[in-house]
């Protein structure tokens, strides 16, 4: 999180629980199987559950998935349960308690480890996500892995995306490379797995432990061949890539009238037409603070 923050939009130019039911229920018509629900929080927005519930409830859903940090999060794993979530991604860059203030502004970590626990009490499965900054939580990657031995949880470690909303970088030196070297030095019997189906991570287990670790390449895209993923924000833009500066506002065209064939097509051009990968879709974008894109 920004030290000053970030810029909270009207409510007016988020999209609706309507608007989000309505394109949710197109693109499952269309073929789409899972949603995760991510953000920024999803939890901060009222009335998320009611959303949730209905959502839910759409016919041909396979999967719904949620990315959450945590902080809201507990009270609620029982009723999620019940929605037929089973698998949730929490954000964990560090269980260090003062590293944690440091990077999230927010002195929280005992509510997300008590999301984590409520989660396993409930027998969901639980994805650690982390990612690896320099000079603020690689101390943190043996820790982390450390939580495999006993729990079962898959601590995913990603590579910092380095967009602070301005057009500018800085430098990435923990790429995953040497992240799965540092987790190497310390666990040198680390076996490779096999990984999903257009998984994002290289997946890993280090014999004994009832976890697994993974690394997400995420700004060196070595997975973009066969990244399946699609992203609408809550201003109801289309990104066909986290790199890109968005292929269409659905949720302008669903205010204008658009009917859901008209929609259908527009996003069957987007999609169809996206980048070969993260490079080429960054080409000319300027980047808003991973702190907006969410997880």
């Amino acid at each position: 999180m920004p030290e000053e923050g970030i810029d909270w939009l009207a409510r007016k130019e988020l999209m609706s629980y309507e608007e989000m039911l309505r394109i949710c229920a197109l693109l499952i018509k269309m073929g789409i199987e899972k949603i995760r629900i991510t953000g920024g929080e999803p939890f901060v927005r009222k009335d998320i559950m009611p959303f949730l519930t209905e959502l839910s409830k759409l016919n041909g859903l396979k999967e719904l998935t949620l990315t959450t940090n945590g902080v809201l999060t507990a009270p609620l794993v029982p009723e999620l349960k019940k929605l037929g979530i089973r698998s949730v991604n929490l954000s964990l860059d560090t269980i260090d308690r003062n590293r944690f203030f440091a990077i999230t502004r927010r002195d929280e970590l005992p509510r997300v480890l008590e999301t984590m626990d409520q989660l396993l009490c409930h027998n969901m499965a639980v994805k650690l996500n982390a990612v690896v900054m320099e000079g603020k939580n690689t101390d943190d990657i043996i820790p982390l892995v450390a939580l495999t031995k006993d729990l079962p949880v898959s601590v995913r470690f990603i590579e910092e995306m380095p967009f602070n909303g301005t057009g500018n970088y800085h430098p990435m030196n923990w790429d995953y490379v040497k992240i799965f070297q540092t987790i190497k030095e310390q666990y040198p019997a680390i076996q490779k797995i096999p990984d999903a189906d257009y998984s994002t991570s290289y997946n890993y287990r280090i014999p004994g432990h009832k976890g697994n670790v993974g690394v997400i390449a995420a700004y060196t895209r070595s997975f973009c061949g066969t990244c399946n993923r699609i992203r609408i924000t809550p201003q109801g833009m289309l990104k066909t890539c986290l790199y890109d500066g968005g292929a269409l506002n659905i949720k302008d065209m669903m205010r204008e009238g658009s009917d859901d064939q008209y929609i259908e097509s527009a996003l069957v051009n987007a999609i169809s037409s996206r980048a070969k990968d993260g490079f080429e879709a960054e080409k000319n974008n300027i980047h808003e603070s991973m702190a907006a894109i969410g997880g």
